[in-house]
Order: C-alpha cells, then structure tokens, then sequence
C-alpha cells in the first residue's frame, strides 16, 4: 500500500508561502524499490495567479512526468525555478543518491545538469510511460505504473551503490560534517576512490554535496523566522567567513540572505 511521506520537503525556497490551488505531496516507495527510490512527488495546481516555486539543487536524478512527456533531469548544481500558471499537473521520482546509477548504462555525471527525453535513455518503453501514468487522477494509481516500469528494468542495487546512499545521507543529516576528510575517515574509503565513486554514481563531487547540504540550512534558518546570527551560522556551516555564506548564498539562491530575510517578512 502506498504511503504518504510527512516529513519537511529539504530545499524548498520560502517554503512558508503557499498559494490557493497549489497542492504538493511525496509517497513512500515499496519496499523491494527502496534502495533506488527516496520518494515520489507530485504537484499539481489550478491557480488564478502565477506562482513561482523555487528549490536548492540537490545531488539526485529525477523522473518527471507532465502531459505526455516523461524526462529525466540529472543532478543539477543551479536552483530550479518553475513559473506555475493556470491548470497542471506534475509527476515524478526522486531517486537516492547512487540510487539510479544500477539503471544507467553509465557515469551518472553524465546526466549533470541536464534534461533529456526518458525515451533516449529507456528507448520505446519510456515512450508511453508519461500518457498511461498520468490517465488516472489517484497518485496510488500513478505510483503502481511507475513502480512496474522500475521493475521491468531488472535493476540490482550493488555495494557502490547503497554505500554513496548512505554516505550522501550521513552528509545531509550530520553539521560537523564541513569537510571530505571527515567522510573519508569514517567510511573507511581513500579520497580519490570516493571522489571517483561520487562522479560515477551520485553525478557530483563529494564536496559539492557537503557545501549543498550546508547551504540548504541556511534559508531554512530565516523560513523558521527570528533573527540568525550570520557570522556564527557562517562558521557552523564550515564557511570561512561571514562574507563567504554570503557569496555562496547569493550564487546558489539568487539573493544575499538579507534579502531574502526581506522577502521572507512581506
């Protein structure tokens, strides 16, 4: 039975605000599609304004579905940005870190920061994936497609595979973790292997993962409201200084922190 995920979505941008008409909701994979799978996601809205919604990149591939259309969207080192207008409907996967690599039929830093068709990774079997996933409005519904297209791909987790799950989630959950050393030297594994091993199967360097992971905090800071001591947030998030958050937060979400503060309050 297909369960729905409550915890907070990571990455959101001023995910406080929410419009009339716009719905989000994430499930559970089965079981045997766990390793692979971190969720899936949908959004669907019916607006009579537009509305934009905006998240951090995050180290994963994506399967989206709208319209007739399936796609597969990399890991992507920018922000998403997506103008939501009128009526629509907006389905995908989100795999774990490493989690799509036992379906590609090679490095996954392939994909980085871009979309192509689904069909030109699956071939003809993608190709109806979107129009039968999408006939029916029940998200139970849409996610037993989905889980059957996994499935007919035959895919095996290997080690590889689960132990770059299980580092970029040690990654996410852990402050300290500031530096690579620190995640070489607790998972037992030399710099470069795990440096190549990211490449190949996550799509990113392992240090980009961590700065990603640290700037998420960030804006989820001023989203809980009160006053942040930036300087002190600076040096939790392992940043050299005040001014390199800054730069680093501009760059990423577009703004400077006080900005976004600014905003955040209207």
């Amino acid at each position: 039975m297909v369960q729905p995920k409550h915890d907070p979505p990571r990455g959101v941008l001023r995910a406080a605000d929410s419009a009339a008409g716009f719905a989000h909701a994430r499930y559970w994979p089965s079981p045997d599609l766990a390793p692979f799978v971190e969720h899936y996601w949908t959004v669907e809205w019916d607006l009579d304004r537009p509305c934009v919604r905006e998240t951090l990149p995050h180290p994963v591939v994506h399967i989206v579905l709208e319209d007739d259309r399936a796609t597969l969207t990399g890991p992507t080192t920018r922000r998403f940005t997506a103008k939501l207008q009128g009526r629509g409907r907006v389905f995908g996967i989100k795999f774990h870190p490493g989690g799509f690599r036992p379906f590609a039929s090679g490095p996954v830093s392939a994909y980085a920061d871009r979309t192509i068709d689904l069909g030109r990774v699956f071939g003809e079997a993608a190709e109806e994936l979107a129009p039968r996933a999408l006939a029916s409005a029940d998200h139970r519904a849409t996610i037993v497609e989905l889980e059957a297209f996994l499935r007919a791909r035959e895919a095996h987790i290997d080690a590889t595979a689960a132990s770059m799950t299980r580092i970029a989630a040690c990654m996410a959950a852990e402050r300290d973790i500031t530096r690579i050393e620190q995640v070489a030297q607790r998972f037992g594994i030399g710099l470069r292997s795990l440096q190549r091993q990211f490449r190949d199967y996550v799509g990113v360097s392992p240090k980009w993962v961590i700065q990603r992971y640290r700037l998420h905090e960030a804006p989820a800071r001023i989203d809980a409201g009160g006053d942040v001591d930036w300087a002190a947030l600076a040096l939790d998030l392992g940043y050299a200084d005040q001014a390199h958050l800054i730069r680093d937060f501009k760059r990423i979400v577009g703004c400077t922190p006080a900005q976004y503060a600014r905003a955040a309050m209207r």
